[in-house]
């Protein structure tokens, strides 16, 4: 499931970011390249272990932790410490996937299975040129270039790449979670079904009986599918 989370930071919120992140001490992407994506990359990023990086990353998961519709399609585990890059100059990322085991690179005991992976768009989509996250999904490719401050959420195993960017610069925080739920399919179902249930819900009240009912459901699903 590809899905755009509109608004998680505003933009009041992410001037304040870019403001500290433009700062930041930028250094060759390729620090947190798998072999694969080493000869496909090319791009800046902020080293993980640098006190802007630490200090940003807290705010993007405190907003996602807060944000509902986040919480009710990733249905998040562990969400690894999100990383921020930066595209100009020709900047890209050749086609690639995610590696499937996500450990830190200062020494941390964060490892995840990376069942999710998402972009959260820092840069405004008339600021650049080129630099669409193109997702290749079963139906085909979808081109991704989102206004700053929304994210797109994928599943990791998904081929995807960056497109030059020929204008401007694109800056966004990137990152990989651990679901509670491994299966895509399981974890679609389940956002599909929480979704209607709000929508009945809405329509019939919380104590109507097939809300309840299809709140039933859900956990049941949840709890049969879940590893924690």
């Amino acid at each position: 499931m590809l899905l755009q989370i509109p608004e998680v930071f505003s933009k009041a919120e992410v001037k304040a970011l870019r403001a500290r992140l433009d700062a930041g001490p930028w250094a060759d992407g390729n620090a947190t390249s798998g072999h694969q994506s080493a000869t496909a990359k090319k791009n800046l990023q902020l080293p993980e272990e640098s006190d802007v990086a630490k200090e940003v990353s807290a705010l993007v998961v405190q907003a996602l932790n807060a944000n509902p519709m986040f919480v009710a399609a990733a249905l998040p585990h562990t969400i690894f410490p999100p990383l921020f890059n930066r595209y100009e100059g020709g900047g890209e990322f050749g086609l690639h996937v995610d590696n499937a085991i996500r450990q830190s690179r200062t020494g941390g005991a964060i490892r995840i299975r990376s069942d999710l992976s998402a972009t959260l768009f820092l840069s405004e989509p008339e600021d650049y040129d080129g630099g669409e996250l193109i997702i290749e999904e079963m139906y085909g490719s979808q081109a991704i270039k989102l206004p700053a401050g929304d994210l797109v959420l994928y599943p990791s195993k998904s081929l995807h790449r960056v497109t030059p960017v020929t204008r401007g610069a694109r800056v966004s925080s990137f990152m990989w979670m651990q679901s509670l739920v491994r299966d895509d399919a399981d974890r679609e179902t389940l956002f599909r079904l929480d979704i209607a249930t709000q929508r009945v819900s809405s329509e019939r009240g919380g104590k109507d009986q097939a809300v309840i009912e299809l709140t039933g459901v859900y956990h049941n699903l949840l709890r049969r599918w879940t590893e924690v």
